[in-house]
């Protein structure tokens, strides 16, 4: 059949500003927030009482330097900020990314900019920023080193003090007279409370385990903290979902001694949630996370210990969250909601920690994340539809603004985008699986292709996604529509947004790749559809996604007739191999030759004989999530077997490309690939 003309083209789909990082000041007086506008990056102010934000810098080109670690002063003075990539604990802090392969090495900077006017201040090297609560110091860390520098940046930073660990999460007292700050010592790791030169660093209850979150009291004179279990013991097969338990702790900073108020079961329900939070509450509460009911789920208890209580209850997940000013209630996203179809979208929530009360924010068939509470029970977040790429939109005073509307280009085909709809199936052993399913408007059979999001703890929704690299697929996704393709992504096991078992499924990835029988089976759902050519499927993904697409083309060409994998994992064996290396003697008793051939197994590599259908692999050379060595694997097994391929490298891009013009060329390919083979 004839592909229909396109009604737009890939640049306009990509023009849109992401918004990220958006932060509140202490009070609730002001925000802040970072736009990325076709790879030029700016940051924005707005304070109270109109909230009308304003731009404080903005970058003068793509040039692939990220803006991260944004915090405003107590007194909304200045805006602290880090330019030039964030902290790879993989990677030395010098070698920072270099996607504009600029002659001149970038560094990565804390900055500052005041808020009344004038131009940024380089404050040093390094990262993660924290603003004293008088305003008029700022603390970093470079190179696992506490830094400390005036915040007008009119001298030059020193380093506050010496500790013998790498430091790391710099927390302030109330009164700024004390910084607490996590430090590592490899296999353990304390929580040090720094005073002044002439005082002893003071460690919290010292041992064998991982402390972490130290987080201080309003009043400041206790910091409650993380802790997870050290190193050794019996050893562990690596690539279990093995326990990891954790308690909380509320340490006396006037004794340095500490307690333990709630501990964890010691299942993986119980484990360590990636939604992790820690803070103080009004009337002596600590509010945190747990998914021991299967689900994240925001849990209250005394800081003197005692029973904690479930705040939130249901078959969803919390996400994005934030206290309150007056630290009575917590804001907070999650995947439920009125609407058809929300366990695939996102809205928000507030809940009363003293009475558990839950009050509905927002609804409807759009997505809201990243809440920040304001004063007077205003709040600012992130607002998307399916058409409509997320926007940054304050409710005040009972009405809603969009503040950054205008900022989209009249040439953003908003009217041109389709509504995906909410689909499930069964896999083969049994299990429900969801995807989002986007049809042309134009009638008759398409080709389709199945899109695999990356990470793999991820969702897709219904809407334009909230995470910059999974915003960027849905805008492909929806090009592809535009060109006459369906596409149908999968939410396979491995994800989040349906519980903490199918977060954590059995037989994974490396352990047998049980999360394929979804992908297949999405794609033999999808052959069924009335509106599909059933003889002309691909796919496509990235990450995570890249490991499956390329094992859905090494399975089953029969099915997936043509592929994009971007920086995709294709030989389990060889990341294992320095990864649990890295962890021996611990795992030495495990037989590393059936792991490894169990990895093997699941690795798109070991069915490379089986594969017929064309690809192309598209990948930065400077990755740090995925080795570009499984690239060059991949290129020469596929070159020996004769495999149509093309390749494109973009010389010092990282995993999530840094710049538009990077992420402009590879969607193009990809399109045009899939249009060339379906």
């Amino acid at each position: 059949m004839m592909l229909m003309a396109a009604a737009f083209t890939m640049a306009q789909v990509l023009s849109y500003p992401f918004p990220d990082e958006i932060v509140g000041d202490r009070g609730g007086h002001a925000f802040a927030y970072v736009l990325d506008t076709r790879g030029v990056r700016s940051i924005w102010y707005a304070q109270a009482p109109d909230f009308a934000p304003r731009e404080l810098f903005t970058s003068a080109s793509d040039d692939g330097q990220e803006i991260t670690n944004v915090s405003i002063s107590r007194d909304d003075k200045y805006v602290v900020y880090v330019r030039g990539g964030d902290h790879d604990a993989n990677w030395p802090e010098p070698l920072q990314p270099d996607p504009d392969s600029n002659p001149i090495q970038p560094r990565m900077q804390v900055w500052s900019v005041a808020t009344g006017g004038g131009a940024p201040k380089t404050l040093g090297d390094g990262d993660t920023p924290a603003i004293s609560p008088d305003g008029t110091r700022v603390a970093f860390t470079s190179g696992g080193a506490v830094m400390i520098a005036p915040v007008d940046g009119n001298s030059a930073a020193k380093r506050l003090f010496f500790d013998r660990g790498q430091d790391s999460d710099l927390h302030w007292s109330p009164d700024g007279s004390a910084l607490a700050f996590v430090s590592s010592r490899g296999d353990h790791a304390f929580i040090g409370i720094y005073r002044d030169d002439s005082t002893p660093i003071e460690y919290l209850a010292p041992t064998t385990s991982q402390d972490m979150m130290p987080r201080w009291s309003p009043d400041g004179s206790r910091v409650a903290f993380i802790r997870t279990p050290g190193t050794g013991g019996a050893p562990v097969n690596p690539l279990n979902w093995n326990p990891q338990p954790w308690q909380i702790w509320v340490g006396n900073v006037r004794t340095g001694g500490a307690r333990r108020i709630w501990a964890s079961t010691d299942t993986k329900r119980g484990s360590l949630s990636e939604f992790a939070i820690l803070d103080w509450m009004k009337g002596n509460r600590l509010a945190f996370v747990s998914e021991q009911d299967n689900w994240p789920h925001i849990y209250a208890i005394s800081a003197n210990g005692g029973p904690a209580r479930l705040l939130t209850r249901g078959a969803y997940q919390i996400e994005d969250t934030s206290i309150t000013p007056d630290r009575s209630a917590i804001l907070y996203s999650a995947n439920t909601g009125s609407t058809p179809g929300d366990d695939d979208r996102r809205h928000l929530f507030r809940v009363d920690v003293a009475t558990g009360r839950i009050a509905e924010l927002t609804s409807g068939t759009g997505s809201e994340t990243g809440p920040v509470a304001l004063e007077n029970g205003a709040y600012v977040f992130n607002r998307a539809t399916a058409q409509q790429p997320p926007l940054v939109t304050l409710v005040a005073n009972g009405a809603r603004h969009v503040l950054d509307a205008n900022l989209l280009p009249n040439y953003f085909p908003l009217a041109q985008l389709v509504t995906p709809k909410e689909v499930s199936w069964h896999a083969p052993d049994g299990w429900l699986i969801h995807g989002t399913l986007f049809l042309p408007r134009s009638p008759g059979r398409h080709p389709a292709v199945v899109f695999v999001h990356g990470g793999p703890p991820r969702q897709m929704l219904l809407t334009w996604h909230y995470m910059d690299y999974y915003s960027n697929g849905y805008a492909v996704n929806q090009y592809l529509v535009d060109h006459g393709f369906v596409v149908l992504s999968v939410n396979y096991r491995l994800g989040i947004g349906y519980g903490h078992d199918f977060n954590y499924p059995a037989h994974w990835g490396p352990t047998g790749a049980s999360e394929y029988q979804d992908v297949l089976s999405g794609a033999r759902w999808l052959q069924r559809d009335p509106h599909v050519i059933a003889s002309r499927v691909g796919i496509w993904g990235g990450s995570y996604g890249g490991y499956l697409t390329a094992l859905a083309l090494a399975r089953n060409s029969d099915v997936f007739k043509a592929g994009v994998d971007f920086h995709g994992l294709h030989d389990w064996s060889l990341e294992l191999a320095k990864w649990i290396g890295r962890q021996t003697p611990r795992y030495q008793q495990y037989d590393e030759r059936a792991i490894m051939r169990t990895a093997w197994l699941s690795s798109p590599d070991a069915s490379i004989a089986k594969w017929r259908s064309p690809v192309l692999l598209i990948q930065g050379d400077d990755d740090r999530n995925v080795t570009f060595a499984q690239m060059e694997d991949l290129v020469a097994r596929l070159r020996h077997t004769h495999v149509q391929f093309e390749q494109m490298v973009i010389p010092n891009e990282i995993h999530g490309f840094l710049r538009y013009v990077s992420w402009l060329r590879a969607d193009s390919a990809t399109a045009r690939f899939l249009e060339e083979n379906l």
